[in-house]
């Protein structure tokens, strides 16, 4: 019964997003849909970045396909970009479960200094065997308070 109760409490989270801005059905046939979500970088806060992924709202794993678009909806800042971890891994900035099976999809920014461009990564994890899908949005610092001071080291 707990095992039961667990399932259902797990399909009932998957479902309360509160980064959900659309959700687009497959068909009439399929429990597949194509969920939209949205966020804002947490540090360089003039970044939005939108992902869509496939919801199998009946089955045990969603697929780990995604696309993502990011966009400069507001500033950037010298201070901005000061803040954020600018090693070759940068940082993941958003997670979201995929399956009851430790599947998740992240979302990771990484700077690249040299052309002055803040990269997002959206990309599936399996924790037994990894995946290969992913998608690249780019948002350059040209035009921005931030530009030309992206690749010194603060």
């Amino acid at each position: 019964m707990r095992l039961i109760l667990s399932i259902a409490l797990t399909f009932a989270l998957a479902g309360c997003d509160n980064n959900e801005v659309g959700d687009v059905s497959l068909g009439v046939f399929t429990t597949k849909d194509i969920k939209l979500d949205a966020f804002t970088d947490p540090i360089v806060t003039g970044v939005t970045c939108h992902v869509s992924s496939i919801e199998a709202n009946l089955d045990l794993s969603d697929p780990s396909d995604s696309s993502i678009a990011c966009r400069q909806t507001g500033p950037i800042t010298i201070e901005m970009v000061s803040r954020i971890d600018k090693s070759k891994n940068g940082e993941v900035l958003f997670t979201k479960s995929k399956s009851i099976f430790f599947k998740s999809m992240k979302i990771r920014r990484i700077l690249d200094s040299d052309n002055q461009t803040l990269m997002y990564l959206a990309y599936s994890t399996k924790e037994t065997s990894g995946s290969f899908k992913h998608s690249l949005s780019t948002v350059p610092l040209w035009g921005t308070n931030a530009h030309s001071t992206a690749g010194t080291n603060n």
